[in-house]
């Protein structure tokens, strides 16, 4: 990619992948652009779970009844969390980091999808949260904002025109 610019237009979710695994480099470079996130106060209350098992993805795509099907069939899977105890702005935190990941993979040529996980209800009416906090052993003092799934994208998607954005919701000086 010659520029964040055209990044940006090329990139979409994905949520069909190949089978082809992500070499160990390019899984250490986007945890890296998670880690590189800006946080508020620089708090870094920001905390990842990497998954490649099988089982565990497949348990992790039935914590919500719609859009987490893409956990099953991605190579890789992160599990973004955060602290509200270390920071206030936690969501906000982990946003930015699952953000970073995202632009980082795409940088690579390897498709992602952010799976949203905080505030949504598994299809037994649990808090999605928490079955994949109990699937993960992840403390309860941490909140599970979302997950990225990563892989080599199946699907082809055509850039983003840019005559089509909604400049209707930019709004200068003032609404």
């Amino acid at each position: 990619m010659e520029n964040l610019h055209q990044l940006l237009l090329e990139r979409h979710s994905i949520r069909r992948y190949t089978d082809a695994p992500i070499p160990g480099d390019d899984v250490k470079t986007i945890l890296e652009a998670g880690l590189l996130a800006p946080s508020s106060k620089s708090a870094r209350s920001w905390q990842y779970v990497v998954i490649e098992d099988r089982d565990t993805m497949l348990r992790l795509s039935e914590c919500k009844p719609m859009y987490a099907t893409s956990i099953k069939n991605a190579p890789l899977a992160v599990v973004v969390c955060a602290s509200p105890s270390e920071s206030e702005a936690f969501i906000e935190d982990a946003s930015v980091a699952a953000a970073f990941m995202h632009l980082q993979a795409a940088a690579l040529g390897i498709g992602s999808c952010w799976v949203q996980v905080r505030g949504r209800l598994s299809g037994d009416g649990e808090p999605s949260d928490d079955v994949v906090r109990e699937i993960l052993g992840i403390p309860q003092d941490m909140a599970v904002v979302c997950i990225m799934t990563f892989g080599y994208s199946a699907e082809t998607r055509k850039p983003v025109d840019p005559d089509k954005l909604k400049w209707e919701k930019v709004h200068l000086g003032r609404w």
